[in-house]
């Protein structure tokens, strides 16, 4: 099973997105685990991460995230504020899912 963490700056909507994700995976049958976290957990939890899903106001420190997980088989990527912003956890998911094919998983 992969391990998804969503990044925002509370952590307060991320989990909100991360509802929306588990929800369309479990849906698809997707199996993967997702959850939030405040930017500022991101070294408590980057050993147990595989995707590391940044909210849209946080896009500035994509650099910053990309250095400190480069070490790391970490895939990196911006949630677009169209899905972050509506809590579209289908189109999370297809994000998670063309960032490597884990549905065999």
């Amino acid at each position: 099973m992969k391990n998804v963490l969503l990044i925002c700056g509370s952590g307060a909507s991320s989990g909100f997105m991360a509802a929306a994700i588990r929800k369309a995976a479990k849906k698809r049958k997707v199996h993967l685990s997702v959850k939030a976290a405040s930017e500022s957990q991101l070294d408590d939890r980057i050993n147990e991460t595989d995707y590391l899903l940044i909210g849209p106001h946080l896009s500035y420190m994509l650099a910053e995230f990309q250095e400190q997980t480069k070490d790391k088989p970490i895939k990196a990527i911006v949630i677009p504020q169209t899905i972050y912003g509506t809590l579209n956890g289908e189109k999370a998911l297809d994000l998670i899912l063309e960032m490597e094919d884990i549905s065999d998983d």
